[in-house]
């Protein structure tokens, strides 16, 4: 089963979701005192990172991120603004933590979307999504330093509304419910679910008898 999205609707996706994380991976890199280069560096990665990993599974290639100069630009764009601006923001790990949760919701479903399109049965679709909201991040905490959220065992649950999101753009295309605006519910959805776990300290179970360090 193939989800017919107009192509369009995937470039807007996508872009929304590469500025998004372009923004948290730059303002993260403000906090870890980089210098211009560096915050260039941390945005490119954290927004092109997972939309790469994407493509090559798929055999989308060479990937959209080197075809498509606004893939490339927009980081750019987006660590500019952070290195003017951010002395604005006065609480920068907040800010680094909604865009990345903004990033974290449309990219699940863009990555899913765009699996879709490419023929990739729904269930493998969910995890690729999934897998292509993340890698960014993952990227990003691992170059700066950082515990991945991925990973830490004291961090709010950060995978499960990627595939939450995931889950629902796949349901909705077997039902033939995807839309633009069904595909930014799900979206929306996976953001919201991300920033209450925030909020409220959600996190996954330990393996019986253990505790986080």
């Amino acid at each position: 089963m193939t989800a017919i999205v107009n192509p369009l609707v995937q470039e807007v996706l996508d872009l929304i979701g590469i500025f998004a994380f372009a923004l948290s991976g730059a303002l993260l890199a403000v906090r870890k005192r980089f210098d211009a280069v560096g915050i260039a560096v941390l945005a490119e990665v954290t927004a092109l990172g997972g939309g790469v990993f994407r493509d090559l599974v798929i055999g989308a290639v060479p990937p959209v991120a080197f075809t498509d100069i606004a893939y490339f630009t927009t980081p750019l764009v987006a660590a500019a603004v952070v290195f003017f601006w951010h002395p604005r923001l006065a609480r920068i790990r907040r800010f680094v933590l909604l865009f990345d949760a903004v990033g974290l919701g449309v990219f699940c479903v863009a990555g899913t979307v765009k699996a879709l399109n490419f023929g990739m049965h729904p269930l493998p679709a969910v995890a690729l999504g999934a897998a292509t909201a993340i890698g960014g991040g993952l990227l990003r905490d691992l170059l700066s330093g950082e515990i991945p959220a991925l990973l830490h065992p004291r961090s709010e649950i950060y995978a499960v509304p990627a595939l939450l999101g995931s889950a629902l753009v796949s349901i909705l295309a077997v039902l033939h419910l995807l839309t633009p605006i069904t595909s930014a519910l799900a979206a929306l959805i996976a953001v919201v679910v991300r920033l209450l776990a925030l909020h409220y300290g959600w996190r996954a179970p330990l393996a019986r008898g253990t505790t986080a360090q």
